[in-house]
């Protein structure tokens, strides 16, 4: 009764999604594990659908077994989708100018290169993730960054503290080097990739490890 809940749950909050076609999507559940199965129109709204699913209180954890199907169907050749790609990012004022490759093999993008900081390589990620004819992207862009850690740990918890997503007692924050693990508990998986995501906030964190169990 409580997966077959919160399937519900989950379909409701894709058919809530503006701009996105839920049509084709199954979905299963089982003890809070949702998987995404069926067709999806282009890699913006695999993308979409599982951050929706992760939205959802009740979530555990998500198998996207999602497959892309372009309608009508597109056949872009890799080098003009690696020109777009190029174009794309070199408009966006929040990635560094000619510090990100990009490779197209099949539709799939692989980014490299280097910034500074973690919003940088995600904002990378974005501009590729809605251009027609991507498939996938694999993000290897290194972050390095030019400020030096400080006192992590504290800085961390305090931002923790601060939201209201969180029970930041139940957190435990761990910094080595620029290497940060969470460790503890936290109510929903929306609130762990928060939690993450807020650990890559810090200044001069270049690796975050999400141990955190959904309780």
């Amino acid at each position: 009764m409580i997966d077959q809940a919160l399937k519900q749950r989950v379909l409701e909050e894709l058919a809530w999604q503006p701009g996105f076609d839920e049509a084709h999507i199954g979905v299963t559940v089982r003890g809070g594990v949702v998987t995404l199965s069926g067709l999806v129109r282009n890699y913006a709204e695999k993308c979409m659908a599982e951050r929706a699913t992760g939205q959802v209180i009740g979530v555990r954890q998500i198998a996207e077994e999602l497959e892309i199907r372009y309608m009508p169907a597109i056949d872009l050749d890799d080098e003009v989708i690696a020109e777009r790609a190029v174009d794309v990012i070199s408009w966006d004022l929040s990635v560094p100018k000619n510090r990100v490759k990009i490779k197209i093999e099949k539709g799939w993008a692989t980014l490299g290169g280097n910034v500074d900081w973690r919003f940088q390589k995600q904002a990378a990620e974005a501009d590729i993730r809605n251009l027609c004819g991507v498939m996938g992207v694999s993000n290897a862009i290194e972050i390095i960054p030019l400020v030096q850690v400080s006192d992590v740990e504290r800085q961390i918890k305090a931002a923790l503290l601060r939201n209201a997503e969180f029970e930041a007692e139940n957190i435990v924050v761990t910094a080595e080097g620029r290497a940060v693990t969470l460790t503890g508990q936290v109510g929903s998986y929306y609130a762990r990739t928060l939690a993450a995501e807020t650990a890559w906030s810090a200044p001069g964190v270049t690796e975050v490890y999400e141990l955190l169990t959904v309780d």
